[in-house]
């Protein structure tokens, strides 16, 4: 996974990723079948490393998902957290802010959806969209945008140092994919309805996106919070290394099963 991970201070670009790797698995049936076998491992796994972190309620995990339209941020979370306890999993999406949200700083919606200790935490588009979208569309300046930036970081530091470990993943489709996938959403009557023709008009600045993506990422993968480009054209190699990455997160926090309770004699309890 360190090849998919932003290195904290360097720059990049996207087009040293690519979107259609599919890593050590071969680009056919046999090698999806494979990839699927073992993501079902992973996904089982992850089921006792989320019980055990809710039982334990001394850290939370909160994942962080962005990417272009159609880079499959819904597909990640339905497929990759089909086995979690949905008791100990919170998921928040983020949209264009309200008037009352914007009667406040940025980050005060995102603050309050930060997964408490014990619970992994879902952001379906977080608190870099208010600065990816102002970038792409100029609405602030690149005074504002920096200290954005700033205090993003700023932001995320904190939530570590409290007990929340972060996992940042940049769903990285390519053009001609998303192409395709929106193409079937106008196709497939049971798509339609996520289907926008705003989605069109974003499309056309693919290449501001992309540049906005290298600035922000580059600017806020952090020691406590590293991003990682996961390559997303093929849907079944997404979904492995999410759950690898999400399985590596929580098996490095060490969670055991919590003790019994004190002064209780298991051995001689009956049930009657």
């Amino acid at each position: 996974m360190q090849e998919y991970r932003i290195k904290p201070g360097c720059r990049f670009t996207l087009k040293q990723f690519d979107p259609d790797d599919t890593g050590r698995h071969d680009k056919n049936e046999a090698g999806k079948s494979k990839a699927k076998a073992a993501a079902d491992v992973l996904i089982a796994k992850l089921d006792r490393l989320q019980e055990r972190l809710y039982a334990n309620r001394g850290q939370a995990l909160l994942i962080i998902l962005q990417g272009m339209d159609t880079s499959g941020k819904d597909g990640t979370i339905k497929n990759v957290m089909s086995g979690v306890n949905p008791q100990g999993c919170r998921v928040a999406s983020f949209k264009a802010p309200s008037e009352k949200e914007l009667g406040y700083d940025f980050l005060w919606r995102v603050h309050q959806e930060v997964p408490p200790k014990g619970y992994i935490g879902i952001f379906n588009r977080s608190h870099y969209e208010d600065v990816l979208i102002t970038r792409v569309h100029g609405w602030v300046s690149d005074k504002v945008f920096t200290q954005r930036l700033d205090q993003i970081n700023e932001f995320e530091e904190m939530l570590a140092e409290s007990g929340t470990t972060i996992l940042k993943l940049f769903l990285h489709i390519s053009k001609d994919e998303q192409k395709e996938r929106l193409a079937e959403r106008i196709r497939d009557p049971e798509k339609r309805w996520k289907f926008s023709e705003g989605d069109l008009e974003e499309r056309k600045l693919w290449d501001d996106y992309m540049k906005a993506f290298e600035r922000v990422l580059s600017a806020t993968s952090t020691p406590p919070a590293p991003w990682y480009v996961v390559p997303a054209n093929r849907k079944w190699y997404r979904n492995l290394v999410v759950a690898e990455q999400v399985v590596r997160v929580l098996a490095e926090m060490n969670l055991s099963t919590p003790p019994p309770p004190k002064g209780v004699n298991f051995h001689k309890l009956k049930i009657i």
